[in-house]
């Protein structure tokens, strides 16, 4: 199944819902960080919302960005997507695997419930917008759902889900974010708190090979389908990229490179890209770099 994200409205268009399967880009961020079941899912679910609180972009190059904290081993996770369906991220440690005892992988556990949540929206003016949360439990999608209330006043149901196989790579992923607009009835409020409560684990259901577009029509029948996205794991880093970084270091930085460790390597900490640098790379960069300050005096 192809992943993508389909943006609906039902219920006299008191709900907007946004739907995703987001298996291939889940499996392709572990890949890239090589991790354990839970650290795969922790990262992965956060991906998947991420994508989703993106697709809402309107111009390829607006971004929302994220970032999790929860005290927990996994340490930060940070993710970023833009209005073109790219998603990347990382963690700080993803080795990790964690159990409860009914055998399901303890995500709150890795992620830890003792810090907070921040959602960052970028959409090319002067200064993005922020909004912060307590983290509620460390599963994310509870998570979610309290930063759209509290940061956005908008009642949300946020279902996320990445189901692992026993070799370790991602079988299904996927989420949905519904939400209730200006002025929903209490009956709406009624229905879509019952449709929560019937819902099948995400992961369970994008197992089965349920579109998302067939989902939404599943819990709202009279849903209206608004739009399809794409949705892909995508990281932009080039060596250019890093080559400009490296100028920005001091000029002591860059001779110690050149001359103590002859070089040097970078490896991206989103895709896990490694970028080398000869020492005549360096040379080139720390030259333009003095060529740059000698011109601004």
């Amino acid at each position: 199944m192809v992943d993508e994200i389909v943006i609906a409205e039902a219920l006299n268009h008191e709900i907007r819902i946004h739907a995703a399967v987001s298996t291939a880009m889940v499996e392709a961020a572990r890949k890239a960080h090589d991790s354990a079941a839970t650290c795969t899912a922790a990262l992965g679910r956060t991906l998947t919302v991420t994508a989703l609180l993106a697709s809402d972009l309107k111009r390829p190059e607006e971004h929302v960005r994220v970032r999790i904290n929860g005290g927990g081993p996994i340490g930060t996770i940070l993710t970023e997507g833009d209005g073109a369906g790219n998603v990347r991220g990382t963690a700080d440690h993803m080795n990790l695997y964690a159990s409860r005892a009914d055998g399901h992988l303890d995500v709150g556990k890795v992620v830890g419930n003792q810090g907070t949540l921040q959602v960052a929206i970028d959409m090319g003016l002067k200064e993005p917008f922020t909004g912060t949360v307590l983290l509620r439990s460390g599963e994310i999608g509870e998570d979610f759902a309290a930063y759209f209330l509290e940061s956005q006043q908008t009642g949300s149901v946020v279902s996320v889900g990445v189901l692992v196989d026993t070799d370790s790579s991602v079988r299904a992923a996927g989420g949905m974010i519904i939400q209730l607009l200006p002025g929903a009835s209490e009956e709406t409020i009624d229905i879509v708190e019952a449709v929560s409560q019937q819902m099948k684990p995400m992961s369970e259901t994008v197992n089965q090979g349920i579109t998302p577009e067939e989902l939404i029509m599943s819990l709202f029948p009279d849903a209206e389908i608004l739009a399809h996205k794409p949705l892909q794991w995508h990281c932009d880093c080039s060596k250019e990229h890093f080559s400009d970084a490296l100028a920005s270091l001091r000029e002591s930085d860059l001779e110690d490179m050149i001359h103590e460790d002859h070089g040097a390597e970078i490896i991206c900490h989103y895709c896990r890209s490694r970028y080398t640098f000869t020492e005549e790379e360096l040379m080139r960069i720390l030259e333009n770099k003095r060529r740059a300050e000698n011109r601004k005096h």
